[in-house]
Formats: C-alpha cells, sequence, structure tokens
C-alpha cells in the first residue's frame, strides 16, 4: 500500500465508543484527549450511548404512532442535550434538527411496509452523524480547526445492507483523495459503523462496526496507531464484573487479541485486528474517563509470550448438528453445507464432524445491524432439503486463551479438571496454537469461568 501519511510525524486514528460521546462531560475529556495529542488527525465517533439500540427499535418497525415518537423524543433529548451544553449554535442545531426529522421519515416509512433493509441502514447510521456533527463542534468551540466528515465518501462497501463487505482498494484511494487533504490543516471528526455502496447508498457494518471502521481507515491512511478510547482502561485477563481479581494486560500480539475478540472479549470488535494487522498499526486500547490508567497496546510482537494469557466467554450460542447418512465416504458434502451458509451469509465459528455428522456453532459478532436472526426459516428448510437439522440454544463458548497451547504438554490435564463437575458439549483445539475452546450450558459458565481464571492465571 502506498504511505497515505500526509506528515512526517506520527498519525494516529481516534475512535470513540457511545458510552465516550454519551453526554457533554463525556465528549469534553475526549475532547481533552484529541487536543493533548497532535498526531491525532481523525476522531471516528459511535452514536451516543443508547441512541443505535433506540435506532434498533424504530427499525423493527413500530407501528404504534405514540411508542415511535416516544422513542425519537428518547433521541432527541440525548441530542439535545448535548447541544444545550453547547450553547445552541444555529448552524449545528438546524443539521441536527434534519437529522432528527429524517429519523422521523423513515421510521415512518418502516412502521408501514415490511422491512427495507436500505430503510433501517440509513435509518441506523442517523446516530454516528448526530454526535460527529457535535463532537466537531465541540473541538472549534475548544478553539482546534475540525471539520465533520461524511465517511460515506471514502467508506466504499459493497450492497449488502445489514453486513456490507468493504472494499479496501477504492477505501485507500478514495481517503487519498478526500480525507489527507483535510487532515493537513484540521482535525477530522467522522461516523464509525457506516459506509455507501457504489451507488451511493448508505450501508452499515454490522454490530460492532465502529472498531472496525476506525481500524479500515487507520489501514487507509497509513496510520501509525489507531486508539479505540472505551469505557475500560485495557484489555482483562477476563471479564471484571465476572471476575473482579482479573487485571489488565499492558501488551498483547496481534493474534492473542484477535483471539480474545473474536471469543468475547467485548472490548474490541474482533474485525478491527485484520486490517491492523495488513498496514502494520499498532492499536491502543483504554478508558476515556481515565485516560491516565494506560491500557493495552496491541501490536505484531512481544516481549512476553505466556502459556496462558487470558479466559473469555461468549453468551447465548447456538450450537448447529446436521446428521446425514450421505456423509459416510461421500465427497462434497461438507462444501455443499458450507456453500448454503455462506448463501445466506452465516459465519462458521467452531466445527467438529464424525462419519454421518457435523457439529458447528454459529459466530454473531458482526452479525447483521438490525438485529435480524441469524437462522431463518428459509435457511432451516434449505438445510433440511440435504439432512436432519438439530439445533441447541442457550450455551456458552468459554476460550482460555494464550500462546503454544497446542504443543505444550499438560494443558488439556489443567483445563479439564476444572471441567470434571461440567458436561462439555464441545472441544476444539489444536487449529491455532493460540486458543482452547468449549461449549458448556448458559446456566453453568459463571462458575466455569471463575474457577478456570483461577487455576490458570492466578497462581
Amino acid at each position: 500500500m502506498n504511505n497515505l501519511n500526509p506528515h512526517s510525524s506520527p498519525v494516529t486514528v481516534a475512535k470513540f465508543g457511545g458510552t465516550s460521546v454519551a453526554d457533554y462531560p463525556s465528549m469534553s475529556r475526549c475532547a481533552d484527549i484529541v487536543l493533548a495529542d497532535e498526531r491525532v488527525r481523525v476522531v471516528v465517533v459511535s452514536a451516543s450511548s443508547g441512541v443505535t439500540n433506540l435506532l434498533v427499535a424504530l427499525s423493527a418497525g413500530v407501528v404504534d404512532s405514540d411508542a415511535r415518537l416516544a422513542l425519537l423524543a428518547q433521541i432527541a433529548q440525548i441530542q439535545y442535550q448535548i447541544l444545550d451544553d453547547l450553547g445552541h449554535p444555529a448552524s449545528v442545531a438546524a443539521r441536527l434538527d434534519s437529522l432528527l426529522t429524517e429519523m422521523d421519515t423513515l421510521s415512518a416509512q418502516l412502521a408501514g411496509t415490511p422491512a427495507d433493509a436500505a430503510a433501517v441502514d440509513a435509518l441506523l447510521a442517523l446516530g454516528e452523524q448526530c454526535s460527529s456533527l457535535l463532537f466537531a463542534e465541540l473541538l472549534r468551540q475548544r478553539g482546534e480547526p475540525a471539520t465533520c466528515f461524511d465517511v460515506r465518501t471514502v467508506m466504499r462497501t459493497d450492497g449488502h445492507h445489514g453486513r456490507a463487505t468493504p472494499l479496501l482498494d477504492d477505501i485507500a484511494a478514495l481517503a487519498q483523495q478526500s480525507l489527507v487533504p483535510l487532515m493537513r490543516a484540521e482535525r477530522v471528526v467522522t461516523q464509525g459503523f457506516i459506509g455507501a455502496d457504489a451507488a451511493g447508498h448508505t450501508t452499515t457494518l454490522g454490530r460492532g462496526g465502529s472498531d472496525f471502521s476506525a481500524a479500515l481507515l487507520a489501514e487507509a491512511l497509513a496510520a501509525d496507531n489507531l486508539a479505540i478510547w472505551t469505557d475500560v482502561d485495557g484489555i482483562y485477563t477476563c471479564d471484571p464484573r465476572l471476575v473482579p481479581s482479573a487485571c489488565a494486560i499492558p501488551e498483547l500480539s496481534f493474534d492473542e487479541a484477535a483471539e480474545m475478540a473474536t471469543f468475547g472479549a467485548k472490548v474490541l470488535h474482533p474485525a478491527t485486528i485484520l486490517p491492523a494487522v495488513r498496514s502494520g498499526c499498532s492499536v491502543f486500547v483504554g478508558c476515556s474517563r481515565e485516560p491516565e490508567k494506560g491500557g493495552t497496546w496491541i501490536r505484531n510482537r512481544t516481549e512476553l509470550t505466556p502459556v496462558f494469557r487470558a479466559v473469555s466467554l461468549r453468551r447465548q450460542q447456538t450450537l448447529l448438528t446436521v446428521h446425514s447418512l450421505n456423509m459416510l465416504h461421500a465427497q462434497g458434502f461438507l462444501a455443499e453445507l458450507f456453500a448454503i451458509l455462506a448463501r445466506h451469509r452465516i459465519s462458521v465459528d467452531l466445527i467438529t464432524t464424525s462419519e454421518v455428522s457435523v457439529a458447528l456453532t454459529l459466530d454473531s459478532t458482526g452479525s447483521d445491524s438490525g438485529g435480524r436472526e441469524l437462522l431463518t426459516e428459509a435457511l432451516l428448510a434449505e438445510l433440511g432439503q440435504m439432512c436432519r437439522v438439530e439445533v441447541e440454544s442457550d450455551l456458552a463458548l468459554v476460550a482460555v486463551i494464550g500462546n503454544r497451547i497446542a504443543n505444550t504438554a499438560g494443558i488439556g490435564k489443567r483445563v479439564f479438571e476444572v471441567l470434571e463437575q461440567h458436561n462439555v458439549r464441545m472441544i476444539c483445539q489444536g487449529a491455532s496454537p493460540h486458543n482452547l475452546c468449549f461449549l458448556v450450558d448458559g446456566s453453568q459458565v459463571d462458575g466455569v469461568v471463575r474457577q478456570l481464571h483461577s487455576r490458570l492465571l492466578e497462581q
């Protein structure tokens, strides 16, 4: 990739999550972070906390007019409070009014007609447009030249609404053309999560797509660092709400971070790591409320590579098992199975096989922006034509993350001694040297994770 860095000094793309831009005081702390670092040239923001959930509710098609207007009023209250704290500047107020009016129009359209994926994306994209508008104004009021930039100008995707695929070459070329010149003169505030297809229709990148957007922009701009500012001070050895003894990890490799993000560490969206790996961009994860605490750096290589780094979990997992005697000593069954899943844009997570059965878990991370179910009737009907299908829900996936797990003696003994009192539904190990994964009943997972963390990471 050509070096698009417009400065001789390092460039950082900073991304702020929804809680970081939830209100005026939160935005002010983010502004302090940006203004303290001249290297931050591009700022990517999520929608203010709570707004996307309200928009998702509207996108489902709220038929009752009073209920729909109540949801819109909640969104307006969040945004207008920030606007009032900014002094209600007329030009920003006019633009915000226009965005809120568009929310009203689109939500009414969706209430009266069957779900329109393009209209859903257009509606969901409005939250980030509001927060970026307000944050750019805050920077200007702090005396910093800043512009609110429409990311759809450069974030080119295919036309699949709800979970669009970025077109990397187009993004790089458009960023050089439209974004790089702005960076020379002012801070650029833009939106995460959204893009546009070649015809200019708004698309979204799926749940949690703001981190992914920021990573794609950092890659396109050949940025040196990507800073993900959220509500926790780094990536922990386990969710500290579940395991109070968990601690922040100062440094992770790309491989470790990718495994942790994929298997449940919600601080970082799994897709974020791939653009960073391709571009060599270091990633920092820190807390916007307490930036002085530091955070976690994710790099290509780290000084320490412990066998056990963390324990992650994902709740509400679905196990899909397909049975067919046609698998026995036959060729092509798996190819046909995965072709069906691909047509329905289903990402397979874990998989195990026997002579006549395939068991797999479905990855809902980064799924459809509107929250639609992965296992649709159409998918199950198509699968039913080639095999018998069983679906198990309310399972939890636990992953032990580390290094050299696949070729270190004694790993299985240490892990499964903890699990001897629990039924393990699936085990996957060996494909990666960085994880050992298994499924357990969702009602038992909290105890399993606490015991594993104590046994592997606290001794």
